[in-house]
């Protein structure tokens, strides 16, 4: 009967550490760098330009508004754009993963 025992406690150690080790959990996050903030920085602005285009053509945004609004946002895509590059020509990459 001990010999059961024992069975079931190796059994449950292992069947604790296959579920719950590291490089097996399901909830793998990346390391942000900069270069990343930045990309998805970028990304928000070309969907904010999407929909202000879009806005604009339904009639919502007078001619002025509409062209403020996109000149400071592609002014800033380009701010963005300008400082992802730099980053990238000194050899800073994308996060790695982590657990």
């Amino acid at each position: 009967m001990s010999h059961s025992y024992f069975a079931m406690a190796i059994l449950t150690v292992a069947l604790f550490a296959y579920i719950f080790w590291p490089e097996r959990n399901p909830f793998v996050q990346a390391d942000k760098t900069r270069v990343d903030y930045l990309r998805e920085r970028k990304d928000a602005i070309y969907e904010n330009l999407r929909d202000l285009n879009f806005e604009y053509q339904a009639g919502k945004y007078p001619e002025a508004d509409y062209a403020e609004q996109r000149r400071a946002l592609e002014e800033e895509a380009a701010q963005t754009i300008a400082e992802m590059e730099a980053l990238e020509a000194r050899g800073m990459r994308a996060g790695r993963f982590r657990a």
